[in-house]
């Protein structure tokens, strides 16, 4: 068995050079042992006012959302729906999704995706794929392309 304390865990922080994505992130599963488990475990942080990041689905990952504090509201192709401190939704496969903090405080939870052997994604806003590691559009182009 594997243990490792959350509060030890180190938290990376990004945002998008135009500032409209941010978040803090503890990857929990990485420092437990890399990415050999079945599953991903993510602490995320998402500044007021912030995104956590491009409105998008993924091919192949489940993802479990678990509101741990604040609120805010995820984004789906059926519009806005408000989440808060104990909610927990699911994004399954091909279901594009992206969590929005609009208040003024901190939102904080826990993502829990299953890890497949292979996966990729599209973002609909800016009409581009996720292949590979690799962002393109028709060709390579780099992440934020279209999104601020």
């Amino acid at each position: 068995m594997k243990k490792i304390n959350i509060a030890k865990v180190p938290v990376e922080k990004y945002a998008s050079p135009g500032g409209k994505y941010a978040q803090h992130c503890q990857e929990i599963s990485l420092a437990i042992g890399g990415r050999k488990h079945p599953f991903d475990l993510e602490l995320v942080t998402l500044p007021a006012g912030k995104a956590n990041c491009p409105y998008h689905y993924h091919t192949a990952q489940w993802e479990l959302y678990v509101i741990v504090r604040g609120t805010g509201q995820v984004r789906t192709p059926k519009g806005r729906t408000a989440v808060r401190t104990g909610d927990v939704f699911m994004c399954p496969p091909g279901e594009p999704h992206q969590l929005i903090n609009n208040t003024k405080r901190d939102l904080q939870y826990y993502c829990i995706a299953d890890n497949p052997v292979s996966d990729s994604g599209y973002y609909p806003d800016s009409d581009k794929w996720l292949v590979d590691h690799r962002i393109i559009k028709g060709k390579r182009v780099p992440y934020l392309t279209g999104e601020e």
